[in-house]
């Protein structure tokens, strides 16, 4: 199964010129913690995914409201600048949804 498949919503987009953040919304506390625990999905497996040092992507939980927010660098060009294919950041979140969990 791919995080695709368990995530009720997934997004990316800018948290800035330089930083790009993806969040996944679950509709139940067990998809929450299944993809907290999928072996890939550390901060190793998405940096590996994205190519980013891993001490630079941040992944947190927040419980409370099923959602999971992680943060990396952009890769490339800054939003905006000559050569960035994806301005807003809204298309960045495809890699992420094929991890299995």
């Amino acid at each position: 199964m791919r995080l695709y498949d368990v995530a009720q919503v997934m997004r990316s987009k800018n948290a800035g010129p330089f930083t790009l953040t993806i969040d996944l919304m679950f509709a139940t506390h067990e998809e929450f913690e299944r993809v907290l625990n999928a072996s890939g999905f550390t901060p190793e497996g998405v940096g590996q995914m994205y190519g980013v040092d891993a001490t630079r992507v941040r992944i947190v939980p927040f419980e409370r409201v099923l959602t999971i927010k992680v943060s990396m660098p952009r890769t490339g060009a800054s939003s905006g600048a000559p050569g960035d294919t994806d301005v807003y950041g809204c298309g960045q979140h495809f890699p992420l949804g094929e991890l299995g969990v």
